[in-house]
């Protein structure tokens, strides 16, 4: 079965809605990232003494499973150029301070701040955090200070463990695959 895949876009104009306008912390990440990941056991990205997590916010080109009433089936997927309009309509906006749990907005978390980001870009020589090496140049890297005790405690427990964008985007549909192409890039991308 061909599942479509779409490019997810926003509008550069600060009056239209598309936008990502809350950054959701999370069990399970969409870009299947941690903040915990570098070899699979050694803890980088997650400082306890300054209650700090960092790691990847979006990843260039990675395709990303959903399934929803509106669409069915699809692969939505953020281009660099989508990731940098994201990540700077972001901070326009003033939204460093916006974050939530698990995409529920009756759970937004105060004490939660992102006061660092980039978009890698090695010509510029700006690179992915250590053990995210091989993430590809146009993804968003950002780190959050965490006052809140509750949720400082479960991030230490494991319980929210990654980063996951939320917001309205403009879809274009790109081309149909099959699961077996989608599952070869999404290995190769794995394995970099």
């Amino acid at each position: 079965m061909a599942i479509p895949i779409y490019l997810l876009d926003i509008s550069d104009d600060l009056q239209e809605e598309s936008e990502v306008n809350y950054i959701a912390l999370v069990d399970k990440p969409a870009i299947q990232m941690d903040w915990q990941k570098f070899n699979e056991a050694v803890k980088v990205c997650f400082n306890e003494e300054k209650r700090i997590i960092s790691g990847a916010l979006m990843v260039a080109d990675m395709p990303i499973y959903r399934n929803d009433s509106h669409f069915g089936e699809y692969y939505a997927v953020f281009n660099a150029a989508t990731i940098e309009k994201i990540a700077i309509k972001f901070y326009q906006k003033g939204f460093q301070s916006n974050v939530n749990l698990m995409h529920d907005n009756k759970m937004i978390v105060e004490g939660a701040t992102m006061f660092e980001s980039w978009i890698v870009d090695r010509s510029l020589g700006k690179m992915p955090m250590k053990g995210y090496e091989d993430t590809p140049d146009g993804s968003w890297f950002g780190s959050f200070k965490i006052n809140n005790n509750e949720v400082w405690q479960m991030a230490k427990d494991n319980l929210i463990k990654g980063f996951s964008v939320e917001g309205l985007f403009n879809y274009e549909l790109k081309t149909k695959v099959t699961d077996e192409q989608i599952l070869e890039q999404i290995k190769m991308m794995l394995s970099i």
